[in-house]
């Protein structure tokens, strides 16, 4: 099984789980398992039309899927999947 890490600001649509596992044989197996697993979490994941939300991104191991092949990037027992959300803020330099 996949071991999918859910970030601190997700795990209060999991009940506080930090890990998921899962038997699928590609990312979006995964993903879809979480949400079926946590209903709360799908609006936060996807979009309407079942895509991966564009600020959401994915690492398998230290790549980006999106270096990969997408949600269809294969994995196999062990592999470490992790969610990495957007984070915005900062400064921004007014004169």
């Amino acid at each position: 099984m996949a071991q999918l890490i859910i970030p601190t600001p997700l795990r209060k649509f999991t009940a506080g789980a930090a890990t998921f596992t899962a038997d699928a044989p590609h990312v979006g197996g995964v993903l879809n398992a979480l949400a079926e697993a946590h209903p709360g979490l799908q609006p936060h994941l996807f979009d309407a039309d079942g895509s991966l939300r564009h600020f959401i991104r994915v690492y398998v191991g230290d790549e980006d899927i999106e270096a990969l092949d997408g949600v269809n990037t294969p994995v196999a027992a062990g592999t470490d999947i992790s969610i990495i959300p957007a984070i915005a803020g900062g400064i921004s330099h007014r004169p």
